[in-house]
């Protein structure tokens, strides 16, 4: 039994059998690893992504999922209670909570592998998703050069997280005072893309976008970047914030068909986590 609450909890060699998980899951493998189990979930009202991969996910294994909001587990009653009640009915427990002490909390009286389906602090699922669908279309993602554009949050954290484990190159764009540390920071897009090849961003908070406004990533920008690199935004995205409506709609954009990934690579942590 395993639990995913961080990347860095990962090494680079238990990311590399989640991707091959994930062939294996795609060449028919692992049909019916869930029968008979139950797995709990509980996710806010606002997650449509991360809900709807995991569910069919759960499904296409031929388990049963269990859905709460994240609401349920704020209450008076002690998580070690909860726990001990879950324990002896859940085969697997997928939390999205802003708060990732308590996940890490909830996983320390859970008898059963805990996921972490995104905090406040970071999103592993959704990163680790995206670098699979990265192996998938580049010559070797790991030797890419990465452009962050976006504040200290849970995305740009994973990402960091991502090139610690993996060893990959990573840089961010944003304002002055939103940096992460020990990362390269620079406060201008035409500067910080020269010499990228995949470049990431995250959505910004109203009173973030002005702030963020020589942070834009359009297509003119992308120019300025490495042979055919790619813009990998992450969902949900803002024409025109972000994002200009430009490079959306030009061959830089990674695309929809991008994330399709995300619910193999959920069922892959399902199974790496169980097996």
């Amino acid at each position: 039994m395993k639990n995913l609450i961080r990347l860095t909890d990962l090494q680079s060699n238990d990311v590399y059998e989640i991707f091959a998980i994930a062939d294996e899951i795609s060449g028919g493998k692992y049909s019916g690893f869930l029968d008979g189990k139950c797995v709990i979930a509980f996710f806010p009202d606002s997650s449509i992504r991360t809900r709807v991969t995991f569910e069919k996910g759960i499904y296409q294994l031929g388990g049963q999922s269990i859905l709460f909001p994240s609401g349920a587990l704020d209450k008076k009653e002690d998580l070690r209670d909860v726990c001990g009640y879950l324990n002896q009915w859940a085969d697997m427990v997928i939390i999205r909570h802003k708060e990732i002490q308590f996940i890490e909390t909830f996983a320390k009286y859970a008898k059963v592998p805990v996921i972490n389906a995104m905090t406040n602090a970071n999103h592993p699922c959704e990163i680790l998703a995206d670098m699979y669908s990265l192996s998938k279309i580049r010559d070797d993602f790991i030797r890419d050069k990465y452009l962050f554009c976006g504040k200290k949050g849970n995305i740009g954290l994973t990402w960091k997280e991502a090139s610690q484990i993996m060893g990959f190159e990573l840089s961010q764009c944003c304002a002055s005072g939103y940096e992460m540390e020990n990362v390269k920071a620079y406060h201008n897009i035409k500067e910080a893309i020269r010499g990228k090849d995949i470049v990431c961003t995250d959505s910004l908070s109203a009173e973030e976008v002005e702030d963020f406004k020589e942070c834009q990533v359009t297509k003119e920008a992308m120019d300025m970047a490495n042979g055919r690199a790619l813009l990998n935004p992450c969902p949900p995205f803002y024409r025109g914030e972000e994002v200009a409506d430009d490079v959306i709609q030009s061959e830089y954009f990674a695309g929809y068909e991008f994330k399709k990934n995300l619910c193999v690579i959920q069922q892959a942590i399902m199974i790496w986590c169980m097996i």
